[in-house]
C-alpha cells in the first residue's frame, strides 16, 4: 500500500513542499551572499533564467568576490587538476600491492577512469560546484551516464534545488526545479509525453516557450536486487514532471540508477542539519557588506572634499555659476557676498585605507587566499629552494584538512565509485588478474592538498635516513643495521603516490640485489685469479742461490709445513 502511494505524482508534490520549507530559511541567506559576492550564481525563482540586467551594482569594493575567485580557483588546483594525477587505486591486501601485474592492472584503470573525466565536462563543472560550496555551504552536481563520454556532469546552482538524508545522515534525495523550452522538451521527452499546453504550444509554432519542470531522485521504494537489470527495479529512481499540469498523474520520464546520481558536498554542518551551516563566504560576509559601506562613505569624503556644497547671496540665483576647472563666473559681489563652501571636509583617506586594509585582510584570511597565493605573498627572505618553498605550502594548506575529509567522502569517493562502476557495466575496464579476483579495492588521493595531510609521514621518513645517513658518514658503520632501506622506499612511495612501474617489488629487488652480488663475487674471484697467475710467474723467473727459483722454494716449504702438522 505505501509503494503504491509513493508512485503517486501527491506524494512528490507533497514530499517536494515540505522539503523546500526546510530550506526557507536559508533563502535569505543564500540571497546575501549572491548579492555581495557572486550575483550571477543562484536561482531563487524558476524564471530567473538569461537575466542580462545589471546586478553587480551592491558591490562597491570587490574584494570579496576576487577572494572567493583565488579560492576557487586554488582548491580546484589543489585537489582536483586535471594537470596531475590526483587520485590512485590501491587493495586492502598489502601483499597483492607488491605483487606487479596486479600494480600495472590499477594504474591501467586509473588512466581510463582519468580518461572519462578529462573526455567528458567534469573539469568544466568542478570548478562551479567548488565555487557554490565556497558561497553557499552547499554544493551540487549531477552525475549521469552518457554514450559517448560515459559520463556527463551538470552543476546545479542554489535556491533551484532542494536535498533530503537519510538515518546516516547522508544526502540521498535531490528535487530540482528548471524550465525547458518546448522544443527542448519534445525532443528530450518526446511529444507524446508532455502535457497538452506544450503540444498546443509546439503546434503553433512557439518552439521557445518556457515550461516549468521538475526533477525527483529519492531511493527506490520498489527496489529489487534480483531484477536491477529493469529500470523500475533499480536502487534510486528519477521521476520528471510538470507541476501544475491537467493530467496529474502522468510523468514526463521516469528512470532508475545504481547509484545515487548527485553529488552534495558540504562545507561544514551542524548537527542533523542538511545544508551546510558555514563557509568562507558565511565567514566574511559581515566583514564585505561593512566594506561596501566603508568604501561608500569614502568617495563621498573625497567628493565632498573637491566638491563641496556651496553658498552665496541671493544675488547669484539667476547667475549661471561655472564649476569647471578655469571657469568664469560674473557677477558683483562683496567680501560678505561671495561664493564660498558651506564646510570643509578634510577625510583622514591614510587611516581609513589603513582600516579597510585590515577588513580586506580578514576577508582573504576566511577564503585562505594567503594560502593559496603563499608563494607570491611570502615576505623576507626566499626559500632557498624548491623543496622548502612546497613545504612551506603544505605547512598552511594543512589548515583545510576537515574541509578536505568532507569533501573526499561526500564527492570524490563517490564520483570515482560511480564512474568506475559505470566503466564496468560498459564493459571497458581491463581483464584483472586473477590474483585480484574478489578483492576489495580503496581510493588514496594524491593531490596537493591531500599530499600535503601526509607531508609528515615523508618528512619523518627523511630525517630519519638523513640522520642513520650521517651516523654512517662520521664512522658508525652499525647504524646501517637499523634501518630497512627498502621498506623505507616503499613507505615513502606509499606517502607520494608516484606510479607504481617505477617501484620494483620486494621479491625482484632481492633477486637483483642476488644476481649483483654473485657477479661482483664472480668478478672479485677472476681478479684473484689474475693476480695469483703474476705472481707466480714472477716467483718462476726469480734464481735462488742454490740454484732453482723461488717458486721451487716455496712448494718445498709448503710440503714440509704440511707434513709436520700431520
Amino acid at each position: 500500500m505505501l509503494k503504491d502511494i509513493k508512485n503517486k505524482k501527491d506524494y512528490f508534490t507533497k514530499r517536494h513542499g515540505a522539503m523546500k520549507k526546510e530550506r526557507e530559511s536559508f533563502i535569505a541567506h543564500y540571497k546575501d551572499l549572491q548579492t555581495f559576492i557572486k550575483p550571477r550564481r543562484g536561482r531563487f525563482f524558476t524564471e530567473e533564467r538569461n537575466k542580462g540586467k545589471k546586478v553587480h551594482q551592491n558591490i562597491i569594493n570587490s574584494a570579496g568576490t576576487q577572494a572567493h575567485q583565488i579560492a576557487r580557483a586554488g582548491m580546484y588546483a589543489g585537489i582536483m587538476s586535471p594537470a596531475r594525477p590526483w587520485f590512485s587505486l590501491r587493495t586492502f591486501d598489502q601483499d597483492l600491492m607488491e605483487f606487479q601485474p596486479v600494480k600495472i592492472w590499477l594504474d591501467s584503470v586509473e588512466h581510463l577512469l582519468r580518461q572519462i573525466f578529462s573526455t567528458g565536462n567534469l573539469y568544466d563543472m568542478a570548478p562551479v560546484l567548488i565555487g557554490e560550496l565556497l558561497l553557499f555551504g552547499t554544493g551540487c552536481m549531477l552525475h549521469v551516464e552518457d554514450f559517448d563520454d560515459v559520463s556527463r556532469f551538470y552543476t546545479i546552482t542554489a535556491g533551484s534545488y532542494t536535498i533530503a538524508q537519510n538515518s546516516r545522515y547522508t544526502v540521498d534525495t535531490l528535487v530540482r526545479e528548471f524550465e525547458m523550452t518546448t522544443i527542448q522538451m519534445i525532443e528530450e521527452f518526446g511529444e507524446g509525453n508532455v502535457s497538452q499546453k506544450v503540444k498546443d504550444a509546439y503546434n503553433k509554432g512557439n518552439y521557445d516557450t518556457w515550461f516549468p519542470v521538475i526533477q525527483f531522485i529519492e531511493p527506490n521504494p520498489q527496489v529489487d536486487p534480483n531484477k536491477l537489470q529493469f529500470s523500475q527495479f533499480k536502487p534510486y529512481r528519477s521521476k520528471y514532471y510538470e507541476p501544475g499540469a491537467v493530467d496529474k498523474e502522468k510523468f514526463l520520464r521516469e528512470a532508475g540508477f545504481d547509484e545515487f546520481p548527485a553529488y552534495c558536498p558540504r562545507w561544514d554542518v551542524t548537527g542533523e542539519d542538511i545544508y551546510g551551516t558555514d563557509c568562507p563566504a558565511m565567514t566574511a560576509l559581515g566583514d564585505i557588506k561593512g566594506l561596501q559601506v566603508e568604501e561608500k562613505r569614502k568617495a563621498q569624503a573625497i567628493d565632498k572634499s573637491v566638491n563641496p556644497p556651496l553658498h552665496g547671496p541671493p544675488s547669484l540665483r539667476n547667475v549661471p555659476v561655472s564649476s569647471l576647472p578655469g571657469g568664469l563666473s560674473l557677477y558683483s559681489s562683496s567680501n560678505q557676498q561671495k561664493l564660498a563652501p558651506i564646510y570643509e571636509v578634510r577625510p583622514q583617506l591614510q587611516e581609513l585605507r589603513l582600516d579597510m586594509e585590515a577588513v580586506e585582510a580578514r576577508i582573504n584570511k576566511a577564503f585562505f587566499v594567503d594560502m593559496f597565493l603563499a608563494i607570491s605573498n611570502m615576505q623576507g627572505i626566499q626559500p632557498k629552494n624548491q623543496l622548502e618553498l612546497s613545504q612551506r605550502n603544505e605547512e598552511r594548506l594543512l589548515q583545510l584538512g576537515p574541509t578536505l575529509q568532507r569533501f573526499q567522502r561526500e564527492l570524490l569517493d563517490l564520483l570515482i565509485d560511480r564512474t568506475f562502476n559505470q566503466a564496468l557495466r560498459a564493459n571497458i575496464l581491463p581483464e584483472p588478474p586473477e590474483e585480484l579476483q574478489g578483492s576489495p579495492l580503496q581510493v588514496e588521493y594524491v593531490s596537493q592538498l591531500a599530499m600535503a595531510q601526509r607531508s609528515i609521514a615523508t618528512s619523518n621518513i627523511d630525517r630519519i635516513m638523513g640522520f642513520a645517513g650521517g651516523l654512517m658518514g662520521l664512522g658508525f658503520e652499525e647504524a646501517k643495521y637499523k634501518v630497512d632501506a627498502m621498506q623505507a622506499i616503499d613507505e615513502f612511495a606509499e606517502a607520494l603516490g608516484p606510479p607504481p612501474r617505477i617501484i620494483v617489488p620486494d621479491k625482484d629487488a632481492e633477486e637483483r640485489i642476488a644476481a649483483d652480488r654473485e657477479a661482483a663475487a664472480r668478478a672479485q674471484q677472476l681478479e684473484q685469479m689474475k693476480t695469483l697467475g703474476s705472481t707466480t710467474k714472477d716467483l718462476a723467473a726469480a734464481q735462488t742461490p742454490e740454484g732453482g727459483n723461488a717458486l721451487d722454494s716455496v712448494k718445498e716449504a709448503i710440503t714440509a709445513g704440511a707434513l709436520e702438522g700431520g
